[in-house]
């Protein structure tokens, strides 16, 4: 049974522990809550610094916690001494990566390789900037995915970024050697103007065994459309081939059902089509980089802000 006596006694002992560890709770909350919470949540690049903040309080509470343990000196000193060297070994230990991301994400800020909103690529994994922290940098892959690389990562690695002005758009196609490639040069134009792209271009890659390899090219100005103009070309390189009666088979093409002669591999429209022109389909990139988009958004209004705030102070 519990004696109540000795815990009556020992109260007035345990009253500073339990007073102390009530207000650090309390306080830490309401920093969170009233301060960081609200003074911060518009830089979504910055969250390091909340975070940082509120190590720094819970470290400096759990200290007046240990110091008003109802115990003695000696013992408070050992226990404060084992944390000293606690934290000093996790410090000692993760310094390396840690203090590596924080150099490497100054670095891509004072070399300004890219923004928020920029389609980037590093390493066969690409998309558009998210987010820009101390440690990482968070791109929106085009299935929408999140993905965070360590800053460190990207400046050890080569970093491929679209161009805000614009982007060459490219497809490739093989075709057969009884087709005159000015002809194919010439619809191959045709279809990349279709699909919006300014100043096209074709050239032959390749001189196969049995086909011809062209790749036809154009220069797309608005990037926010980049996934559905790719799509948009290789449609417009369909219907355009087809439209001019042109198979697009491999010559080592075999079917195994006998056809008569002179039967070509075009399908049939079965109705009229309206083409899509790039502007009404853009249903792709607003699904897909939605995060990106409210961040690109977000970051051209800061930067307004604190331009007029400058202006504002400039006599």
């Amino acid at each position: 049974m519990l004696d109540l006596d000795k815990i009556y006694a020992a109260f007035p002992d345990y009253l500073p522990l339990i007073i102390t560890t009530t207000s650090v709770l309390v306080t830490l909350r309401l920093i969170q809550w009233l301060w960081l919470g609200k003074k911060l949540e518009a830089f979504s690049d910055r969250k390091i610094v909340p975070q940082v903040l509120m190590l720094v309080f819970s470290i400096i509470g759990v200290i007046l916690v240990v110091l008003s343990l109802p115990i003695s000196d000696t013992l408070r000193a050992q226990m404060l001494s084992l944390m000293g060297l606690v934290l000093t070994g996790v410090m000692a230990l993760s310094s390396t990566t840690f203090v590596a991301n924080a150099f490497a994400g100054s670095m891509l800020r004072l070399t300004r390789s890219f923004r928020i909103g920029d389609f980037i690529k590093v390493n066969g994994q690409g998309g558009r900037v998210t987010e820009r922290g101390i440690f990482h940098t968070e791109i929106q892959t085009e299935d929408r995915d999140l993905t965070t690389f360590p800053n460190l990562y990207l400046v050890t690695n080569a970093v491929t970024v679209v161009r805000a002005s614009g982007t060459i758009i490219s497809s490739t196609i093989s075709l057969g050697y009884d087709i005159e490639h000015t002809h194919v040069e010439e619809l191959l134009i045709k279809a990349a103007k279709k699909a919006e792209l300014k100043d096209p271009y074709v050239h032959v890659l390749e001189l196969g065994d049995f086909s011809v390899t062209y790749k036809v090219s154009g220069f797309l100005e608005d990037i926010k459309v980049l996934l559905t103009t790719r799509s948009q070309l290789k449609k417009a390189m369909l219907d355009t081939l087809h439209a001019a009666s042109v198979e697009i088979v491999s010559p080592t093409f075999m079917n195994q059902r006998p056809q008569k002669d002179g039967v070509v591999f075009i399908p049939k429209q079965s109705r009229v089509v309206k083409p899509v022109t790039v502007a009404e389909e853009k249903t792709a990139e607003e699904l897909a980089f939605d995060k990106a988009e409210d961040a690109e958004a977000a970051a051209v209004a800061e930067a307004e802000l604190s331009n007029d705030e400058k202006t504002e102070e400039t006599p």
